[in-house]
């Protein structure tokens, strides 16, 4: 198969996509990778009907990657994920609307342009979480005390675009990461970033039957195939608190060949890992994701077995 990687310069030389890519071409497929952030590019001439099998998206939120993958899907070229449903998630204050709507334990989200419509957030919604609607990898994530808090920050969130708040969880400190890759669900914890560390290593963990129900229903709900879901373990249960769309997958074992054939499979719309599986044995995960084809008019397969 020939595919399209879209790689921000960013995750240049980020294992992932980087070690999918190496694993791929080892198969003896074909993959090009396109940097959209440094080229100039004929937007006729790059989504050519028939140039590529799939076009896979791997970018900063704000980047100008979607836009091509949007080019890509509106000639009717097979994309992973759907690029709508990308643009649902990357959006944070879309992606909130969203899970409310379809029943996601979701904190109530506010949404500004500008910092200082945030001061008519009652104070009882204190300690809030501010951070940018585009933002990715905890990015100038604050927790605010106060309501004079956040009018010290005017300045600083002024720089930051289309802001979100939410009304802080009281956690442990700890995220539990769920993501989803080649219909099954693997769980990792990592320290928060607003826990002073965000940058420690994370480790696998098992997966709760509640929780493993929630991660699944966020790919119905958003129609993505290869996702990331943070969830906090909050008094009342837990609560997402973040969707992405072509996530880290760290600690996920063998994490590039799973990536690699989940997006061969959704390419051909078929189920077959054309990959040799690994030799060494495998933890079973916990639960299942749904995989879904993205070519427009093709069926949608179900997980496979086992």
């Amino acid at each position: 198969m020939r595919l399209c990687f879209l790689v921000e310069e960013r995750y240049r030389h980020d294992g992932m996509p980087r070690e999918v890519i190496r694993q791929l071409s080892a198969w003896g497929h074909q993959v090009d990778v396109v940097r959209p952030g440094r080229s100039l590019m004929r937007m006729s001439d790059a989504v050519r009907a028939g140039s590529h099998d799939a076009w896979v998206l791997k970018t900063v939120s704000g980047g100008p990657g979607l836009t091509l993958l949007e080019a890509a899907a509106a000639v009717g070229l097979t994309t992973v994920n759907d690029a709508r449903s990308i643009r649902g998630v990357r959006d944070k204050a879309l992606a909130a609307a969203i899970g409310r709507s379809r029943g996601l334990p979701m904190p109530p989200t506010y949404a500004a342009a500008r910092p200082e419509a945030l001061e008519e957030i009652p104070e009882a919604e204190f300690p809030l979480v501010v951070k940018p609607a585009d933002g990715s990898s905890g990015r100038a994530v604050r927790l605010v005390p106060t309501p004079d808090r956040l009018r010290a920050l005017r300045a600083e969130l002024a720089a930051e675009g289309m802001l979100i708040a939410q009304p802080y969880v009281p956690n442990s400190g700890i995220d539990l990461k769920v993501y989803c890759v080649g219909g099954e669900l693997y769980a990792t914890e990592r320290v928060s970033p607003l826990g002073g560390d965000g940058g420690a290593r994370g480790r696998r963990v098992p997966l709760s039957t509640e929780v493993a129900a929630i991660a699944a229903e966020v790919g119905a709900a958003y129609g993505l195939d290869l996702y990331g879901v943070d969830v906090l373990l909050g008094p009342d249960g837990p609560v997402i608190v973040d969707v992405n769309d072509f996530p880290s997958f760290k600690e996920v074992p063998d994490a590039a060949a799973r990536v690699g054939r989940a997006v061969l499979e959704l390419a051909r719309g078929a189920v077959a890992g054309p990959g040799p599986r690994s030799s060494a044995p495998s933890p079973e995960p916990s639960r299942r994701c749904a995989l879904r084809s993205r070519s427009r008019g093709r069926p949608r397969p179900r997980p496979r077995a086992g």
